[in-house]
């Protein structure tokens, strides 16, 4: 695999899958991982997912596809806090056994692995389209056609997508027949290749929502390389809505280039399939100039944090007039009560949550004062190490880059 991810939550995937045997070798961004034809050959480990939610929904729909295993899942304690009894519950009525060491389900449990059973698997998913995803790319492994329904619907289905597509590219053959609608998936028979492939995985699309919002909050120009308007990853659907505010995207041979439009405005928008992305625009809401209104975000209260709740109590320490509701907040920009605010000194809550802290950190670097000097400060800034250590490295070369530049 090319392109890979210089974080936390790529250490302890690998790191997890090492201990349960698997031969891997790492070069700079690149893995080589030897594949085992979905047979793990270590039937009894103890696993660490850390507090990253992918992990802990893929890797355990990966274990519990094994016959007589016994692995023991654990995570920090915001992990043990994210509730995983709709997967868990799904993968006990396919064979599995799961222990609760702690509160039902949550991390941390025994799971009792004996190999999916079921052809037609149903998975509440309404909280989170991985339970969907981990299932999925368990299919290949069964000996027949199989059926996923999620009845009551999901959220952020532009990853289920991104999951088949991906599925398709390590199939045989590049063949994955598939039929998605009403709430359900049929996946016809496959098999994963048995041939050394390479995959170069794409630029991180929500990574790249706090650059590519960098220049309507500083001005100047952001060209980020390898971004296209057509992608896998359905963030990359946030240049829409900046452009919808007023903001100047465009694409082209050299990637993503960013830059001011109009003042940016406000409106309401519906985040449900691209949710990683809503803090980047909520966390620059006070420099709007018209309401804001962001809708379609109720599961991310079961994310690193509740993240609403989280977002509407920051935004009030800013000064900002915020309404929240279940699945929505609505933001009355007060740039005023900000400056008020800010000289007097004003400090963020990270919760332990990447995203909060590049979100900030954005508009953070907004000239509030008008005199060049810092004014916000951001707890635990170190906290973005999940999926971007490098991230404030990053911000600050944009910033000595644009010295001199217009």
């Amino acid at each position: 695999m090319k392109g890979l991810l210089q974080s936390e939550d790529v250490d302890l995937m690998r790191q997890a899958l090492a201990d349960l045997g698997f031969q891997i070798r790492n070069n700079a961004k690149n893995c080589k991982i030897n594949g085992s034809g979905g047979f793990i050959e270590k039937k009894e480990c103890k696993i660490n997912v850390g507090n990253a939610g992918t992990i802990a929904r893929f890797l355990t729909c990966l274990l519990a596809s094994q016959k007589n295993g016994t692995f023991r899942m654990d995570g920090t304690e915001a992990m043990r806090k994210r509730p995983m009894h709709e997967l868990l519950n799904c993968l006990v009525d396919l064979g599995s056994k799961v222990k609760y060491q702690g509160e039902k389900g949550c991390f941390p449990f025994i799971l009792y692995s004996n190999g999916l059973r079921n052809k037609k698997i149903q998975i509440d998913a309404r909280k989170s389209g991985q339970n969907i995803s981990g299932i999925l790319m368990q299919c290949p492994l069964l000996e027949s056609d199989c059926e996923i329904n999620f009845k009551n619907g999901t959220v952020s289905v532009p990853f289920i997508k991104m999951t088949l597509d991906m599925m398709r590219t390590f199939c045989e053959n590049n063949k994955l027949n598939y039929i998605y609608e009403h709430n359900s998936i049929k996946i016809e028979k496959c098999s994963y290749k048995n041939e050394n492939f390479s995959y170069e995985i794409e630029p991180d699309a929500t990574a790249a929502s706090y650059f590519m919002t960098l220049p309507q909050v500083v001005g100047g120009t952001c060209v980020i390389p390898g971004m296209k308007e057509q992608m896998l990853q359905g963030d990359i659907a946030y240049f829409d809505v900046l452009n919808t505010l007023g903001a100047n995207i465009t694409f082209g041979e050299d990637g993503l280039r960013s830059r001011p439009g109009r003042p940016l405005g406000g409106g309401s928008f519906d985040f449900v399939d691209i949710s990683d992305t809503f803090l980047t625009l909520a966390a620059i809401s006070p420099l709007l100039s018209e309401t804001l209104e962001i809708y379609g975000i109720e599961h991310t209260r079961k994310q690193e944090t509740d993240r609403v709740s989280a977002m509407a109590r920051e935004l009030v320490k800013l000064g900002q007039d915020v309404i929240e509701k279940s699945d929505r907040l609505v933001i009355r920009p007060n740039l005023n009560k900000l400056i008020k605010h800010a000289k007097s000194g004003v400090e963020i809550s990270t919760y332990k949550d990447h995203r909060f802290a590049m979100s900030f950190g954005i508009l953070g670097s907004f000239d509030l004062l008008g005199n060049g000097q810092p004014w916000l400060k951001i707890n635990d800034p170190i906290c973005c190490s999940k999926t971007f250590p490098l991230f404030f490295d990053c911000l600050n070369t944009a910033r000595k880059d644009s010295r001199g530049k217009k």
